[in-house]
Protein backbone atom coordinates (compact mmCIF):
# COMPACT_ATOMS: atom_id res chain seq x y z
CA UNK A 1 0.00 0.00 0.00
CA UNK A 2 2.56 2.52 0.75
CA UNK A 3 4.79 1.82 -1.88
CA UNK A 4 3.69 4.92 -3.73
CA UNK A 5 4.95 6.85 -1.53
CA UNK A 6 7.99 5.14 0.23
CA UNK A 7 10.50 6.66 -1.36
CA UNK A 8 9.48 9.72 0.80
CA UNK A 9 8.82 8.20 4.28
CA UNK A 10 12.27 6.20 3.95
CA UNK A 11 14.20 9.76 3.96
CA UNK A 12 11.54 11.07 7.25
CA UNK A 13 13.19 10.69 10.53
CA UNK A 14 9.79 8.64 12.07
CA UNK A 15 9.20 8.16 15.95
CA UNK A 16 7.43 6.03 17.55
CA UNK A 17 6.21 7.42 20.74
CA UNK A 18 6.44 3.75 22.47
CA UNK A 19 8.43 1.22 23.88
CA UNK A 20 6.84 -1.33 22.54
CA UNK A 21 8.73 -3.22 20.23
CA UNK A 22 5.67 -5.14 18.84
CA UNK A 23 4.86 -1.87 17.37
CA UNK A 24 7.96 -1.18 16.12
CA UNK A 25 8.38 -4.71 14.71
CA UNK A 26 4.87 -3.86 12.90
CA UNK A 27 5.98 -0.52 11.49
CA UNK A 28 9.27 -1.82 10.14
CA UNK A 29 7.57 -5.53 8.57
CA UNK A 30 6.04 -3.02 6.62
CA UNK A 31 8.81 -1.11 5.14
CA UNK A 32 9.60 1.62 7.38
CA UNK A 33 12.58 2.96 9.42
CA UNK A 34 11.61 3.71 12.95
CA UNK A 35 12.96 4.64 15.82
CA UNK A 36 11.59 4.47 19.22
CA UNK A 37 10.89 6.75 21.95
CA UNK A 38 8.70 5.99 25.31
CA UNK A 39 6.46 8.57 25.97
CA UNK A 40 6.62 10.34 29.79
CA UNK A 41 3.04 11.39 29.66
CA UNK A 42 1.32 10.19 32.77
CA UNK A 43 -1.59 8.55 31.53
CA UNK A 44 -3.67 9.87 34.18
CA UNK A 45 -6.44 10.93 31.80
CA UNK A 46 -10.20 10.12 33.23
CA UNK A 47 -11.96 7.99 30.66
CA UNK A 48 -15.30 9.62 32.19
CA UNK A 49 -14.60 13.13 30.95
CA UNK A 50 -15.13 11.67 27.18
CA UNK A 51 -17.79 11.12 25.88
CA UNK A 52 -16.67 7.36 24.11
CA UNK A 53 -13.94 4.94 24.06
CA UNK A 54 -12.37 6.29 20.85
CA UNK A 55 -12.19 9.78 22.12
CA UNK A 56 -10.44 8.73 25.79
CA UNK A 57 -7.61 6.69 23.43
CA UNK A 58 -7.14 9.21 20.42
CA UNK A 59 -6.69 11.63 23.41
CA UNK A 60 -3.89 9.73 25.10
CA UNK A 61 -2.36 8.81 22.24
CA UNK A 62 -2.10 12.40 21.61
CA UNK A 63 -0.41 13.27 24.48
CA UNK A 64 1.55 10.88 23.84
CA UNK A 65 3.01 12.29 21.10
CA UNK A 66 3.27 16.12 21.60
CA UNK A 67 5.18 14.85 24.85
CA UNK A 68 8.19 13.31 22.53
CA UNK A 69 7.93 15.72 20.30
CA UNK A 70 8.84 18.37 21.83
CA UNK A 71 11.10 16.35 24.64
CA UNK A 72 13.01 15.47 21.47
CA UNK A 73 12.97 19.11 19.43
CA UNK A 74 14.13 20.41 23.27
CA UNK A 75 17.41 17.86 22.71
CA UNK A 76 17.86 19.61 19.05
CA UNK A 77 16.30 16.13 16.82
CA UNK A 78 13.82 17.02 14.88
CA UNK A 79 11.02 13.84 14.16
CA UNK A 80 9.53 14.50 10.98
CA UNK A 81 6.39 12.02 11.89
CA UNK A 82 5.69 11.26 15.02
CA UNK A 83 3.28 8.21 15.72
CA UNK A 84 1.43 7.33 19.04
CA UNK A 85 -0.92 4.59 20.00
CA UNK A 86 -3.08 3.47 22.73
CA UNK A 87 -4.66 0.54 23.39
CA UNK A 88 -7.71 -0.48 25.84
CA UNK A 89 -9.47 -3.46 26.25
CA UNK A 90 -13.73 -2.87 27.62
CA UNK A 91 -15.91 -5.47 29.13
CA UNK A 92 -19.30 -4.22 30.40
CA UNK A 93 -18.37 -0.55 29.54
CA UNK A 94 -15.25 -0.64 31.58
CA UNK A 95 -12.01 0.01 30.83
CA UNK A 96 -9.39 -2.46 31.38
CA UNK A 97 -5.43 -0.98 31.40
CA UNK A 98 -2.39 -2.92 32.12
CA UNK A 99 -2.62 -4.83 35.21
CA UNK A 100 -0.88 -3.22 38.46
CA UNK A 101 -0.36 -6.65 40.46
CA UNK A 102 -0.89 -10.28 39.89
CA UNK A 103 -4.38 -10.43 41.50
CA UNK A 104 -5.58 -7.53 39.55
CA UNK A 105 -3.99 -9.47 36.21
CA UNK A 106 -6.29 -13.07 37.80
CA UNK A 107 -9.32 -10.32 38.00
CA UNK A 108 -9.39 -9.55 34.30
CA UNK A 109 -8.89 -12.58 33.24
CA UNK A 110 -10.88 -14.72 35.27
CA UNK A 111 -13.82 -11.91 34.10
CA UNK A 112 -12.73 -11.63 30.37
CA UNK A 113 -12.74 -15.96 30.49
CA UNK A 114 -15.89 -17.45 28.05
CA UNK A 115 -16.94 -13.78 27.01
CA UNK A 116 -15.86 -11.21 24.39
CA UNK A 117 -14.52 -7.92 24.82
CA UNK A 118 -13.94 -5.12 22.80
CA UNK A 119 -10.25 -3.53 22.38
CA UNK A 120 -9.99 0.07 21.14
CA UNK A 121 -6.46 1.19 19.92
CA UNK A 122 -6.36 4.61 19.09
CA UNK A 123 -3.62 6.27 16.78
CA UNK A 124 -2.28 9.67 16.20
CA UNK A 125 -0.08 11.02 13.55
CA UNK A 126 1.68 14.07 13.69
CA UNK A 127 3.95 15.47 10.69
CA UNK A 128 5.10 18.44 11.63
CA UNK A 129 1.64 20.71 11.73
CA UNK A 130 -0.65 18.04 10.65
CA UNK A 131 -2.57 15.92 12.96
CA UNK A 132 -4.72 13.02 11.88
CA UNK A 133 -6.32 10.79 14.92
CA UNK A 134 -8.59 7.58 14.20
CA UNK A 135 -9.82 4.70 16.55
CA UNK A 136 -10.17 0.97 15.26
CA UNK A 137 -11.95 -1.77 17.39
CA UNK A 138 -12.11 -5.36 17.41
CA UNK A 139 -14.34 -7.81 19.30
CA UNK A 140 -12.18 -10.73 20.91
CA UNK A 141 -13.63 -13.72 21.68
CA UNK A 142 -12.09 -15.43 25.13
CA UNK A 143 -13.11 -19.65 25.17
CA UNK A 144 -13.66 -20.99 29.03
CA UNK A 145 -10.14 -20.62 31.02
CA UNK A 146 -9.61 -22.42 34.22
CA UNK A 147 -8.27 -20.81 37.17
CA UNK A 148 -4.94 -22.93 37.32
CA UNK A 149 -4.33 -21.70 33.58
CA UNK A 150 -4.61 -18.11 34.84
CA UNK A 151 -2.37 -18.69 37.10
CA UNK A 152 0.10 -20.68 35.09
CA UNK A 153 -0.23 -17.75 32.60
CA UNK A 154 0.50 -15.13 35.06
CA UNK A 155 3.35 -16.58 36.31
CA UNK A 156 5.20 -16.21 32.60
CA UNK A 157 4.77 -12.54 33.29
CA UNK A 158 3.46 -12.16 30.24
CA UNK A 159 0.29 -10.28 31.11
CA UNK A 160 1.83 -7.60 32.85
CA UNK A 161 2.73 -4.97 30.56
CA UNK A 162 -0.66 -5.89 28.28
CA UNK A 163 -4.01 -3.73 27.93
CA UNK A 164 -6.43 -6.15 29.91
CA UNK A 165 -3.90 -8.83 31.23
CA UNK A 166 -3.17 -10.64 28.07
CA UNK A 167 -0.82 -10.18 24.79
CA UNK A 168 -2.75 -12.40 21.59
CA UNK A 169 0.38 -12.20 19.79
CA UNK A 170 1.97 -14.15 22.43
CA UNK A 171 0.70 -16.96 24.83
CA UNK A 172 -2.42 -15.53 25.77
CA UNK A 173 -3.77 -16.21 21.95
CA UNK A 174 -4.07 -19.35 23.59
CA UNK A 175 -7.24 -18.44 25.02
CA UNK A 176 -9.06 -16.84 22.07
CA UNK A 177 -11.49 -18.84 20.13
CA UNK A 178 -11.79 -16.35 17.30
CA UNK A 179 -11.93 -12.51 17.03
CA UNK A 180 -14.01 -9.95 15.04
CA UNK A 181 -12.05 -7.47 13.38
CA UNK A 182 -8.58 -6.44 12.54
CA UNK A 183 -6.09 -8.21 14.15
CA UNK A 184 -2.95 -5.50 14.92
CA UNK A 185 -5.91 -3.21 16.84
CA UNK A 186 -5.35 -5.83 19.18
CA UNK A 187 -1.76 -6.29 19.07
CA UNK A 188 -1.62 -2.70 19.68
CA UNK A 189 -1.12 -0.74 16.15
CA UNK A 190 -4.02 -0.79 12.97
CA UNK A 191 -1.86 -1.62 10.42
CA UNK A 192 -4.16 -1.17 7.03
CA UNK A 193 -5.95 2.62 8.89
CA UNK A 194 -2.13 3.76 9.71
CA UNK A 195 -1.11 3.03 6.18
CA UNK A 196 -4.16 4.77 4.75
CA UNK A 197 -3.19 8.02 6.80
CA UNK A 198 0.56 7.90 5.87
CA UNK A 199 -0.72 7.63 1.86
CA UNK A 200 -2.90 9.96 1.85
CA UNK A 201 -0.56 12.30 4.11
CA UNK A 202 2.10 12.09 1.15
CA UNK A 203 0.71 10.97 -1.90
CA UNK A 204 0.56 14.94 -3.42
CA UNK A 205 4.20 15.55 -2.12
CA UNK A 206 6.08 16.86 -4.77
CA UNK A 207 9.22 16.57 -3.17
CA UNK A 208 11.24 14.43 -0.19
CA UNK A 209 10.38 16.77 2.15
CA UNK A 210 6.71 16.70 2.05
CA UNK A 211 5.98 19.94 0.81
CA UNK A 212 2.76 20.30 -1.45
Amino acid sequence: MLQPVMHILKQKNIILASGSPRRKELVENIGLKVGLCSSLFEENLDPKSFKSFAEFVEETALQKVLEVENRLISQGQSPDIVIGADTMVTLDQELFGKPTSQEEAFQMLSRLSGRSNTVYTGVVVKAHNKIVKFTEKTDVFFGKIHEDQIRGYIATGEPMDKAGGYGIQGMGGSFIERIEGDYFTVVGLPLFRLCTVLYDMFKDSKDVNGDA
